[in-house]
């Protein structure tokens, strides 16, 4: 928040006061989910938070029609962004079960998969890069990831699907609201990579205090109101865990794979596992899985430390029959790209580490073309 300067000191509050006002009144007259009753009177808002000039509301529907009330999360977006004062909107529906209504019994993983939504225009294979738990270098690697089919001559787009931990806007060194004409959404480009996050649209240091539902509906749309263009792939950096968010890709769109990223130790490999039980049971292929943070070479003596232990990803994959995609050290140079926006496959073509990168996208697309099956990978070890 700016310092008090006593020669205005309402001047902020009145201004979020007056556009939060604003919003009520142009809420007012729109319908809600019944078709009839004004938004405002109907208990219709389950969240509407604005923060300098961004909106973020979402509308509580009945789960069982969420799909007919897409049309009026457009219309109350696009509603909304026409407010003074309002430089952006998003709007999500958070599913209500109807008061009364019996709770249908929940769908099988086949009959969810066989659900998915349709492709997204232009986009010929999606690609989740996930992890069991968080803090394995999952994003990293999909950045990096990202940018080794690029170099493969893949014209590469990446999502960043984690909701409350967006990492893509300092990976790739961008910031800043992106465009829009109506409801589409241009992506940031960087390093050839379309990029796309919620991190654009709130700041660094704000919480994202949303329900799953809500985060649903965030990334359906990141996904389908975004104007990806033609791509070969598009790399999905999903939340850690297995939850709604993995879900609900699952069910969206027609996923090509998943890319398991996991460190050595024995923590991270039995949620590894579950990660690649729950893509199994959506019918989602397993690419295979990422060794991240395999070893560390002293760069004073040269000497090797597994901190995290060695090996165990690898041997994870072969016993539960996926591909060994390569192993990734814990390496300072990866870390300070990281940090500074300068993604070192693109920054560092010609550093081993690069290469390490190169080889699993090599590996990716190998198993793509294989369908998931296992294969014997190269194993590239610094020395």
């Amino acid at each position: 928040m700016e310092p008090y300067n006593p020669s205005q000191p309402l001047l902020l509050p009145v201004r979020a006061l007056a556009i939060e006002t604003d919003i009520l009144a142009a809420l007012s007259t729109l319908a809600g989910p019944d078709g009839k009753t004004p938004l405002t009177r109907q208990n219709g808002i389950s969240g509407l938070t604005v923060r300098d000039g961004k909106v973020y509301l979402a509308i509580a529907v009945d789960p069982a029609k969420a799909a007919d009330f897409e049309p009026l999360r457009r219309a109350v977006q696009d509603h909304l962004r026409t407010v003074p004062g309002v430089t952006s909107a998003l709007v999500t529906l958070t599913a209500e079960q109807a008061t009364g209504a019996a709770k249908p019994a929940p769908a099988g993983p086949k009959a969810q998969a066989a659900r998915a939504g349709e492709p997204i225009p232009g986009v010929k294979r999606i690609i989740a890069v996930a992890s069991g738990k968080g803090g394995v270098g999952k994003s990293t690697t999909a950045a990096n990831l990202a940018l080794g089919l690029a170099a493969l001559g893949w014209r590469v787009g990446v999502l960043d699907a984690d909701i409350f931990g967006p990492s893509m806007p300092r990976l790739f060194g961008v910031k800043g609201k992106p465009n829009a004409v109506g409801r589409i959404i241009t992506p940031h480009e960087a390093y050839g990579i379309k990029v796309m996050s919620i991190g654009f649209l709130v700041d660094e240091e704000a919480a994202m205090i949303w329900r799953g539902p809500m985060v649903m509906s965030a990334i359906n749309q990141l996904l389908r109101d975004v104007a990806w263009g033609e791509l070969d792939c598009l790399v999905v950096d999903m939340p850690p865990g297995t939850g709604d968010a993995q879900l609900t890709m699952a069910q969206s769109v027609p996923l090509s794979g998943a890319v398991i990223v996991s460190t050595p130790q024995d923590l991270a490999l039995i949620d590894a596992r579950r990660g690649i039980s729950m893509f199994r049971k959506v019918n989602v292929p397993v690419l295979g899985v990422v060794e991240n943070m395999s070893y560390f070479m002293c760069p004073h003596c040269g000497g090797r430390s597994d901190i995290f232990a060695h090996g165990g990803a690898r041997h994870e994959a072969e016993r539960m029959g996926v591909p060994f995609l390569g192993e990734v050290p814990l390496e300072m140079s990866i870390r300070e790209s990281s940090d500074g926006g300068r993604p070192l496959v693109a920054t560092a073509p010609d550093s081993p580490y690069a290469a390490i990168y190169r080889s699993v996208a090599a590996n990716v697309v190998a198993s793509l073309a294989d369908g998931g099956k296992l294969r014997a990978m190269p194993k590239i070890v610094i020395d």
